[in-house]
């Protein structure tokens, strides 16, 4: 598998009501076939958010946005080897600040060091407070399952307040 300009295909998740907005690097190589946010069954993601808010999530999207949850990522288009985070180059970001506009967006959690790294270099949006939070993926297997929900607590505060 070779390095390759990769499109960002998904569509954010969002509507005007939403308050978190939740930014990943760019997706997964399951995720873009999937099409859909952290679709690799060995990322905890999901296990996670559903342990933070108590149910059973059986409609992801639908989930998000009764909880005024935004979900993208903040590349928009990269070079990158199949799911590689570190290979990530020649970035084109997404526009964060547009979608913004049209919610009512209080924080903003990136998933990962990547993710963090790349919003602080090609977007950061100092109006808006910017939360990193640990990744989810397997390939940060060291990080218990117990420690990312207690992480990820922030996100069910921010998405409650009025």
């Amino acid at each position: 598998m070779e390095d390759k300009r990769v499109f960002h295909e998904l569509e954010p998740v969002y509507d005007s009501e939403s308050r978190v907005l939740i930014l990943g690097s760019f997706p997964s190589v399951v995720s873009r076939k999937q099409q859909f946010y952290y679709a690799n069954p060995t990322n905890r993601f999901w296990p996670v958010l559903a342990k933070v808010f108590e149910e059973e999530i059986t409609d992801r999207k639908a989930f998000c946005l009764s909880h005024g949850i935004a979900l993208w990522d903040v590349i928009a288009s990269c070079v990158i080897h199949g799911s590689s985070d570190s290979s990530i180059r020649e970035v084109v970001p997404n526009d964060i600040a547009g979608l913004l506009k049209q919610t009512r967006i209080k924080a903003i959690i990136t998933t990962g060091g990547k993710a963090a790294a790349l919003y602080r270099r090609y977007i950061q949006i100092d109006s808006i407070p910017q939360i990193a939070l640990p990744s989810t993926s397997a390939a940060n297997a060291s990080i218990r399952m117990e420690h990312l929900v207690k992480e990820y607590q922030i996100v069910r505060t921010i998405a409650e307040e009025n």
